[in-house]
């Protein structure tokens, strides 16, 4: 049964993976900051083979407590959750720095430091993969503060596969998708025209299950070449 650590996964584009792979057989440790959405999705995938610990990616007790729960050894883990920032956004201009900060914190910082603290642990030939945005490589007005986060995490991702190549360490971009953080992203719009995170799911399950090399991913692309 391999495991898999997923952060963000009481909704959305975590919850929708985090289905899949528990559908599989996997065996998962998963994480949110509100324990009730938390619970609801664990006991959605089923209790026996998921564990959920509740608290902020940015907490380095909470994720020596992921890692924990998830023993040894870990075969996958997806650092899916992210912090948008203000809604809606300022521009850089503008940006509040500390905010700013915050956001460098949950998406950038936390997880290079859950990496860290998972690679120890990881199977051979073991997967990382961090989930990214369009908004990482293409300058739209008043995402700076996101985009840059992305992008800082996508290099990150690059450097270390570029260290540690008996790993497969992916940068995969959903595409927009109708979730909670899309809404925050946009409020007052109606964003019901995007599709559901489940249809970035099989494109995530291409490079999970299958042997592409490291590297920057569409996940809509990877479906449909599947």
């Amino acid at each position: 049964m391999p495991t898999a650590i997923i952060t963000g996964a009481s909704r959305g584009l975590g919850l929708a993976l985090a289905r899949s792979l528990a559908g599989d057989g996997w065996r998962l440790v998963i994480d949110a900051q509100g324990a009730e959405t938390l619970r609801a999705a664990a006991d959605s995938l089923g209790g026996g083979v998921v564990r959920a610990v509740v608290g902020d990616v940015a907490d380095p007790g909470h994720r020596a407590e992921l890692v924990a729960a998830a023993g040894e050894p870990i075969d996958l883990l997806v650092n899916n959750a992210s912090l948008l920032g203000p809604s809606p956004q300022p521009g850089l201009a503008a940006y509040p720095l500390d905010v700013l900060e915050r956001v460098y914190r949950v998406n950038v910082l936390a997880p290079l430091a859950l990496i860290q603290l998972a690679l120890p642990r990881m199977s051979p030939g073991g997967t990382v993969l961090n989930v990214t945005s369009d908004a990482a490589v293409e300058p739209y007005p008043f995402w700076g503060g996101y985009g840059s986060s992305k992008a800082a995490l996508e290099q990150l991702g690059a450097v270390l596969s570029a260290e540690n190549p008996q790993l497969r360490v992916y940068t995969v971009d959903p595409g927009d998708m109708r979730t909670q953080m899309h809404q925050d992203a946009f409020p007052g719009e109606d964003i019901s025209d995007r599709p559901p995170p489940e249809e970035s799911v099989p494109g995530l399950l291409a490079l999970i299950e299958g042997s592409l090399p490291s590297g920057r991913y569409a996940a809509r692309e990877l479906a449909v070449e599947a």
